[in-house]
């Protein structure tokens, strides 16, 4: 399954995720800041959903209520 994802309160504008067998296969983040989304999908790949929700959700970036991660982590939600 394919999640198009419009993250809000970020630097990014897009997020595609892909899922399949309850698994992260791959991670798009769309204008972000490069080598942190490349981090954070080296560190999700072949991860199960629920655990990559448990890890990012409520990651806030500075003063942001926010991060890219925390959007990544609504974005699998959407499941």
């Amino acid at each position: 399954m394919k999640i198009n994802y419009v993250p809000k309160g970020v630097c990014s504008t897009k997020i595609i995720i892909d899922v399949e067998n309850d698994r992260i296969n791959d991670i798009k983040v769309i204008n972000g800041c490069a080598g942190n989304s490349l981090g954070i999908k080296a560190l999700l790949i072949g991860m199960k959903v629920e655990e990559a929700i448990s890890k990012l959700d409520g990651i806030r970036c500075r003063a942001k209520s926010t991060s890219c991660p925390d959007q990544i982590a609504q974005a699998l939600k959407t499941l």
